[in-house]
């Protein structure tokens, strides 16, 4: 039976709860490879880490791609300071003041984790008169860490060294209303959805138009995620990823978002209009729309020398990079966008 948009909403609670920031990301992978295994799809593993899944189609001369990441947002461990706490170095593109006050586990090279807050230095309103004006950045902000420590020594007992890799707590909720709010819906809810299309792909024994590949990419937010793996076959290459929320958007929380442009510039025009004209035909309801300052896997490929249609779509998430939210509707949208591209001729 084909996923449910509950099934696929409780799958992204689960992938969200799994640490996973760019660079220390293989026990999602794992994680993923374990959930599609019953589908019986051809996987492998590229160099980088991520997972590529492959589904024959009637023409397998000319192949499509789609991708999503598992990698998020994060953070290392930069210098042990003498007090016994942490410096930080952050991982992607977010600012500081959006984990102030969050939990989070610090993970050593050696599998052990330990868990901590992230706090200004001088948070103690009864001793610094200035606290809610200083800056929130790697000068102010550390991670108290949740064990008995003094100094930089006792620290290191505990195996905690610079370079080990720090995740902050997500949060997830899914509310009555519909709603699922949590850290990571970029990109976990659009990796969710395109596990679950795998899944309705095999269970239900389409026919797929023409060979296409699904990445989990592990290096986006870094930049590189999808940059490479790319069969010479390729001509679309179709990211899934989040649209931008905020003044001046046209993206929202209940349709897909359809991007036209991003930093990088614009994407394919003639797949975008292709895109646009499936959610007319199938009803589906959809934005089109620009992200000032953003970048995909798709743009990163488009970078990287690939000769392909390049496209973006994904659902709307509010808050992007710090605490974010999207509705069950805007999921449902991407799913039934993404089902009738995959059994549609090329733009």
């Amino acid at each position: 039976m084909k996923p449910t948009i509950d099934q696929t909403m409780q799958l992204i609670k689960e992938l969200v709860e799994i640490p996973s920031p760019s660079g220390n990301t293989q026990t999602i992978i794992s994680y993923v490879e374990t959930y599609l295994k019953p589908t019986q799809v051809n996987m492998r593993r590229n160099k980088k880490g991520g997972l590529i899944v492959t589904i024959p189609g009637a023409n397998q001369e000319q192949h499509r791609m789609l991708t999503a990441h598992v990698d998020t947002l994060g953070a290392i461990v930069k210098e042990i300071k003498p007090s016994g706490r942490l410096m930080i170095d952050l991982i992607g593109g977010f600012q500081f003041n959006s984990i102030e006050g969050e939990y989070c586990q610090i993970e050593t090279s050696e599998g052990k984790t330990y868990t901590g807050t992230i706090l200004m230095h001088e948070t103690s309103v009864h001793v610094y008169k200035e606290a809610g004006k200083l800056e929130r950045n790697q000068k102010h902000m550390e991670v108290r860490i949740d064990e008995v420590v003094h100094n930089e020594e006792d620290v290191r007992k505990l195996g905690i060294e610079v370079g080990d890799f720090i995740s902050f707590q997500p949060r997830a909720e899914i509310t009555p209303s519909g709603f699922i709010k949590s850290r990571h819906l970029d990109d976990k809810a659009s990796v969710a959805l395109l596990l679950d299309l795998i899944k309705t792909i095999t269970q239900e024994k389409i026919e797929l138009p023409y060979t296409t590949h699904f990445l989990i990419s592990n290096n986006e937010e870094i930049g590189y995620g999808g940059n490479s793996n790319i069969p010479e076959q390729t001509v679309e290459y179709l990211a899934v990823d989040m649209g931008a929320i905020g003044d001046g958007q046209a993206t929202d929380e209940f349709t897909v978002s359809i991007c036209a442009k991003d930093s990088s510039g614009p994407y394919h025009y003639g797949l975008r209009k292709k895109l646009v004209e499936l959610a007319k035909v199938n009803h589906i309801k959809y934005k089109v729309d620009i992200y000032p300052y953003y970048g995909s896997d798709a743009s990163a490929a488009i970078r990287s020398g690939h000769d392909l249609v390049h496209g973006l779509i994904g659902p709307g998430i509010d808050a992007s990079h710090a605490f974010e939210r999207t509705h069950r509707s805007s999921l449902e949208h991407t799913a039934q966008l993404l089902y009738h591209y995959v059994l549609s001729d090329m733009c």
